[in-house]
């Protein structure tokens, strides 16, 4: 079999999905199924448009919380904690005991602290002058 390494700067999701195929039926063969689905819990404006939510997806028995953004006008008030605890609930009905979650800041960092999650590991200077974090949760 023959291949050429191409750096593409504009990759399609038709490419995505191919390496995603790929890696997805090597874990599976090599450590069983996966069962890999995705999770979302939306926040929705009144005319029904997606404002804001938690996209993520459940895979081994973990929760992996990939995205989680509240609107600057609706943050404190408890509506990033609750998508938390939806994804979490929705999740542990799947069968996933853990959960885990990366971020930028310490402020960020301490908002998944109050929900319970604990830090693994940190990069610092991930962005410049800041550190990205990761935690996880059992659930």
């Amino acid at each position: 079999m023959a291949a050429e390494v191409a750096l593409v700067d504009d990759p399609s999701p038709d490419d995505r999905a191919a390496i995603l195929r790929g890696l997805v039926a090597f874990n599976d063969e090599r450590f069983g199924p996966s069962d890999i689905r995705p999770l979302a819990v939306l926040l929705r404006d009144e005319a029904g448009e997606t404002i804001g939510g938690l996209w993520g997806r459940t895979t081994y028995g973990w929760l992996y919380v990939e995205l989680l953004f509240v609107p600057e006008g609706l943050r404190g008030r408890g509506l990033g904690a609750r998508l938390l605890a939806e994804a979490e609930r929705a999740a542990a009905e799947r069968g996933a005991t853990n959960a885990w979650i990366d971020c930028f800041g310490q402020v960020n960092r301490d908002v998944y602290v109050r929900c319970g999650y604990e830090v693994f590991g940190a990069l610092p200077g991930m962005p410049p002058g800041e550190t990205r974090y990761f935690l996880k949760k059992a659930l």
